[in-house]
């Protein structure tokens, strides 16, 4: 009897945050009275999508132990990087005796808390018989500029670029070998980015633009207006 496909979540989480100019890592900043991890981990439980989620913390982390949802029954704690791609890695390997080869894992960010259920269950349902995965990202409706030492040099074509958005899709041991083929690359700021060297093709599934990641203090205002609205 073949074995039922499962999905796992994988959560880089050992960032520090400098833009945020806080005394604190910004997974760990305070939004609606919880953490900012703690939100994006309480969305991806409430899915009910995942087998299990793997979270990537810095083994000095002080703040981790501390939440409640830490000790879920579904959370595996792994080894934070130095970067991103250092920690999904090692999230990775933290499920290499529970995931199969062909099971999808879904890498999302910690600092993107308003992710929806319907826009997980939306990525699952587009890419779940697809050959590669894919990412949720939005069409860019501004115009870009190509700019080279604050100059203008030209124009781009809007129709063509998309921003990337998390969760990322992929099958597990076809993520995992992208990363390790590829590792300490400036060029992998990202799952797909991993991929795409390995000369394949994500797909795009549009997402919702609510699904913001707080990168400065006034993201968190406006990550609390989402979810105020969400609700």
């Amino acid at each position: 009897m073949t074995r039922p496909q499962k999905f796992w979540a994988v959560v880089p989480a050992a960032g520090v945050g400098k833009r945020m100019n806080a005394g604190r890592p910004k997974q760990y900043l305070e939004l609606g009275g919880k953490t900012v991890l703690e939100h994006t981990l309480s969305r991806l439980l409430q899915s009910e999508a995942f087998a299990g989620i793997a979270v990537a913390v810095s083994e000095d982390d002080g703040y981790w132990p501390d939440l409640p949802v830490a000790s879920h029954p579904q959370i595996i704690r792994a080894k934070g990087g130095i970067e991103r791609a250092d920690s999904v890695l090692s999230a990775l390997t933290a499920l290499r005796h529970l995931a199969a080869d062909d099971d999808w894992v879904l890498v999302h960010d910690a600092a993107r808390p308003c992710i929806t259920a319907s826009d997980i269950h939306l990525l699952i349902g587009t890419l779940r018989d697809d050959d590669v995965g894919g990412i949720l990202a939005l069409a860019s409706h501004d115009t870009l500029k190509n700019v080279d030492k604050g100059s203008i040099l030209g124009t781009l074509d809007r129709s063509h670029i998309w921003r990337a958005l998390t969760p990322q899709m992929f099958r597990y041991q076809a993520l995992k070998n992208a990363l390790e083929m590829h590792q300490g690359n400036p060029a992998i700021t990202d799952e797909a980015s991993a991929l795409e060297l390995q000369g394949q093709q994500p797909k795009i599934v549009e997402g919702r633009p609510d699904n913001i990641k707080i990168t400065r203090p006034e993201d968190l205002a406006l990550a609390n207006f989402y979810m105020e609205q969400q609700q």
